[in-house]
């Protein structure tokens, strides 16, 4: 191709004079282009000035751009003009560059780098941008409050760690795409106002200008829409779909989320469940993970009594071991009621009878912070045999089961949790055993362990009013062989719903959905819907589906938690372009702020303040 004419190399004006416009020269190569097979073509480069450095008045330059660096050098001997204008620059100036590529001398070659063994004199520069003193470094970034990134987010993500991630997340979006158009799907957008509706988590709302008292709301997922799109018959379809829940954040939580949003009809829940091990595969491939398939599979039930937890991390073992029928007759009511109300479970840890006691009154602390009223435990040690404050209270036999069942060597040390809630004793062993793991450093960052947890309660029973909540959403379809228990024992239905966990994350949940109009309204009012209240909110779905809806079911993956963890990354903040802080807050372009009088009059509603409240009150 043909070179541009050569441009000026004198300084441009100063930060904050205006300064003439300055064309970026169309560039021939990008920077990882650089290699020894260019030395001798002369090139066209743009970038960000990454590193500025003078040596024995020779100025070096990193010259950055989205793929990497390569190394300008300016000479005054060879070029004073160049020289001059390099040496001027801070980090972050943006400039092109016309040089040739040369080999380095052989005693400044970096053998780590792409490109360190050569670098370019620059013939002439244009600076196109002056950069201002940076609020901090993008080398130092890992060290910068996290505040401060944000705030300056257009400059968190110029470092090439953030541009890998956005990369990576790209990636994984175009094997989704890929994949799915293969698999005769199609992309469908849903529509982002929508009426209300009761999914768990607060929505947000949107007045409405044009009918007065009136809102939309932001869809925390298409459910409902997908559905209706299978009763449409279109069969197959999918969508990276933005999301939109009013909850208190954490690590892994954003106010606004992406979904890749799934629905099929007349499938079976395996149907749903292998077509989407194809999906996860070929997504993992971009990130270098190769899993085998088909991937495993257990019970909800099973999950929580070995594992803890209804994601369980299978990257290491530690497994639960049942001891509640050791324990039904037991003269120590602290495990028998529970071994008759709810169960009793243990977990062997390798080499924690060494526990010094500082740390196993931390334990019992621990226990208390998740909400248990204390760790019980047996050390097998090898002075003293089997060492704990309960043992006293068990008899011959019972330890004898414990030793039969646990099989401990010495030096372990089992830890016990006896509840009547079935749920809170699984929960708090399962919060233990990960802590274990770590302590005991059984985590292997390099295991990829993905599982099916299915077979889920349909519902869940509040302690303190008995009411019943669905476990997922209440279009799940039971179990068939369950519906019997629907106007007897509900609490006893189990879903056709199923989970992805991945490394001890739920990436993915679904459903067989309810298809049939009679049940769909029988469930809504297991959970407190009567008629009327049903028709309200759901009453396009329920007449949909008395127009020969046919059966189908579908799934939800978190595309950034995927990002998050292929990624490394420790919050999905990293995976996200333009995030907000743990308060819902863009640091950047500091969302919310109040609107103005006049939008809110015409939108016919005005603000009541907490302290407006309080005065009031």
């Amino acid at each position: 191709m043909s070179l541009p004419t050569p441009v000026s190399s004198v300084s441009t004006p100063a930060v904050g004079a205006i300064q003439p416009f300055q064309p970026a020269l169309r560039r021939t190569s990008w920077c990882n282009q650089v290699t020894p097979q260019a030395v001798g073509q002369t090139v066209v480069l743009n970038g960000w000035v990454s590193v500025n450095r003078d040596l024995g008045g020779i100025t070096f330059i990193e010259l950055r751009d989205r793929t990497g660096l390569v190394q300008l050098v300016a000479d005054p001997q060879k070029n004073a003009g160049v020289h001059a204008v390099l040496g001027s620059l801070r980090n972050e100036a943006v400039i092109s560059i016309i040089g040739v590529v040369s080999h380095r001398p052989e005693e400044t070659i970096n053998p780590n780098h792409p490109t360190g063994t050569v670098e370019i004199y620059p013939e002439t520069v244009t600076v196109l941008n002056r950069s201002k003193v940076l609020p901090f470094q993008l080398d130092e970034a890992a060290q910068v409050d996290e505040a401060v990134r944000l705030k300056y987010r257009y400059l968190d993500l110029r470092r090439p760690e953030m541009y890998k991630n956005l990369q990576l997340r790209h990636k994984l979006a175009h094997a989704m795409r890929t994949y799915f158009n293969a698999e005769g799907f199609l992309e469908i957008e849903t529509p982002i106002l929508i009426r209300t509706t009761p999914e768990g988590a607060r929505d947000y709302l949107v007045p409405s200008r044009v009918h007065a008292g009136s809102a939309y709301a932001l869809p925390q997922s298409p459910q409902l829409f997908k559905q209706i799109l299978m009763m449409s018959g279109c069969e197959r379809y999918f969508q990276l779909a933005r999301c939109f829940r009013d909850e208190d954040l954490r690590s892994d939580r954003q106010p606004e989320f992406t979904q890749i949003d799934v629905e099929m009809s007349f499938v079976t829940q395996d149907d749903v469940m292998n077509t989407m091990e194809g999906l996860i595969t070929e997504m993992f491939k971009e990130a270098d993970v190769h899993l085998q398939r088909p991937f495993r599979r257990m019970t909800w039930q099973y999950a929580m009594e070995t594992y803890g937890s209804d994601k369980p991390d299978l990257r290491f073992g530690l497994e639960f071991v049942k001891l509640t029928e050791v324990f039904t007759e037991s003269d120590f009511a602290v495990f028998r009621e529970p071994a008759q109300k709810g169960i009793v479970l243990a977990l062997k840890v390798p080499g924690a009878a060494s526990y010094s006691r500082k740390e196993l009154d931390d334990l019992q602390k621990d226990a208390k912070r998740f909400g248990a009223k204390g760790l019980a435990y047996i050390l097998f040690t090898e002075d003293e045999g089997m060492k704990s404050p309960i043992l006293k209270y068990f008899s011959d036999a019972e330890k004898q089961a414990i030793v039969d069942k646990v099989q401990p060597e010495t030096g372990d040390a089992i830890f016990f949790m006896a509840d009547v809630n079935f749920n809170k004793a699984c929960d708090v062993l399962g919060r233990f055993r990960i802590q274990f793991a770590k302590k005991h450093n059984l985590i292997s960052p390099d295991s990829h362990e993905v599982t099916w947890v299915v077979d889920f309660p349909m519902f869940e029973k509040d302690e303190a009013t008995g009411a019943l909540s669905p476990c997922h959403h209440p279009f799940t379809a039971p179990k068939p062989d369950h519906l019997h228990l629907l106007h007897t024992a509900p609490e006893q239905m189990l879903a056709q719903a199923y989970d992805m966990a991945y490394n001890g994350a739920e990436i993915g949940g679904g459903s067989i959905r309810v298809h049939q109009p009679e049940l769909q309204e029988a469930l809504l009012k297991v959970i407190g819907f009567d008629a009327a209240a049903a028709h309200d909110q759901f009453g396009f779905l329920l007449e949909a589906l008395q127009f020969g809806a046919p059966p189908h079911g579908g799934i939800a993956f978190g595309m950034d938690r995927i990002a998050q963890m292929l990624t490394g990354s420790d919050s999905i903040r990293e995976v996200i372009a333009f995030p907000k802080n743990n308060q819902a807050t863009c640091l950047m372009t500091q969302a919310p702020v109040a609107p103005a009088p006049a939008q809110t009059k015409e939108l016919h509603f005005d603000w009541v303040l907490p302290e407006e409240e309080e005065s009031k009150a």
